[in-house]
Formats: structure tokens, C-alpha cells, sequence
């Protein structure tokens, strides 16, 4: 896919507000400072769509990014931000939780993991949820140029055995970096995949959707 317009459309902390779900949407979420906005941008090759960030858990509102004008990438708040009160994480979870399992044009949930790290609870715990809800996701592992490939598979390896705890498969895996731009091919071309057999939905009422 070669990505030829990407600008931002909306931020949001309330569904109703939402752009209308009529065209394909990939949520990208994970623990704050996985690195997502610079994700975000080496995808698109667009540097500063997506605001990084020093803080932690900047991202708080949902933000639609459309592409080619035709499918939307979603930035969504970052999850476990310890800094966060408990009333705001409690909101927070809310929102993105009422996001994922609502929104009729979701196609797949990209769910980000640092593959610096071994298997973290909260991330295990976010994939057990989406697939508890029957939703689609993938694994996006980050940040590839900050160690050796060998320490990126043996990590990627340690994840994929604790899900299979819960999980009867894993599900498709991708490595990133935004800086070398390593996975950029493979993770937009499964997007332009799922594109290609986009069907829009039925929608329901604007009540229902709120």
C-alpha cells in the first residue's frame, strides 16, 4: 500500500461524536510508552500527525486519522499510565472499552506490545478482554531497534506461550520500529488486505450507537 494523504480528522472523548462508521477503522492501543504515536507517524511517513510525547499517557481522547480517504487509523489513550487517578483510569477503560466493542466499522484491533520487555499482565490481560469479546487484533511488537533480533523472538516467543494459556492459537505478530521503519510493508499490507473486503455496515440507530 502506498500511503498518499493522511490527516487528522477528529478528537474525541465521546462515541456519539464520532466520525460516522461507514468507512474501515484499525484501533492502535497499548501501555503508555510503547510508542505508538511514532508508530503512528512512520506508517503514514508523516512525521508529527500523531503528537509524541516525553509524558506518558498523553494520548487521552481517541483520535481519527483518515488515510488515502479511505480507511482511518484510530489512536487510542494508552492504557496502565500509573500516574493516572484511579476515577480517570476507571473513565478511561470505559471508554475505550465502549469504543472497541461498539464501533460497527472496526476492523481490527492492532494491539502494541514493547518488545523490550517479558510478557506484561496488563498487556495479557488486554488480550484476554478482546478476545473474551470476540474481537479481531493482532500483536505489533515495538520498538525492534533497541535490542538484538535474537532478544525481539526470544520476548515475542515468551508472549505468544502466555497467551496460548488462553488462547487456542496466537494471533498474526508483527515487528516495528519507527526508526528503521522495519515492519512498515507487512503491517499496511495486511490493512490493505482486510481493506479489500471492507463491506460497510448496517447501522443501527444514532441511539444505539451513543
Amino acid at each position: 500500500m502506498i500511503v498518499k494523504t493522511a490527516e487528522f480528522i477528529c478528537s474525541n472523548t465521546q462515541i456519539s461524536k464520532l466520525p460516522p462508521p461507514v468507512k474501515p477503522e484499525y484501533a492502535f492501543i497499548g501501555r503508555s510508552n510503547v510508542g505508538k504515536s511514532s508508530l503512528i507517524n512512520m506508517l503514514v511517513a508523516k512525521k508529527g500527525l500523531a503528537k509524541t510525547s516525553q509524558t506518558p499517557g498523553k494520548t487521552q481522547l481517541i483520535n481519527h486519522f483518515l488515510i488515502n480517504d479511505f480507511w482511518y487509523i484510530v489512536d487510542l489513550p494508552g492504557y496502565g499510565y500509573a500516574r493516572a487517578s484511579k476515577s480517570k483510569k476507571a473513565d478511561w477503560d470505559k471508554f475505550i472499552h465502549s469504543y472497541l466493542d461498539k464501533r460497527e466499522s472496526l476492523q481490527c484491533v492492532m494491539a502494541l506490545i514493547d518488545s523490550r520487555l517479558e510478557p506484561q499482565k496488563i498487556d495479557l490481560e488486554f488480550c484476554n478482554w478482546l478476545g473474551e469479546k470476540g474481537l479481531s487484533f493482532v500483536l505489533v511488537f515495538t520498538k525492534a531497534d533497541k535490542q538484538s533480533g535474537v532478544k525481539t523472538e526470544q520476548n515475542m516467543a515468551k508472549f505468544k506461550k502466555a497467551l496460548l494459556a488462553t488462547f487456542d492459537e496466537v494471533p498474526r505478530c508483527f515487528v516495528t520500529s519507527a526508526q528503521t521503519q522495519l515492519g512498515r510493508d507487512e503491517v499496511l499490507g495486511f490493512i490493505d488486505g482486510v481493506n479489500s473486503g471492507f463491506v460497510m455496515p448496517e447501522l443501527s440507530s444514532p441511539v444505539d450507537r451513543g
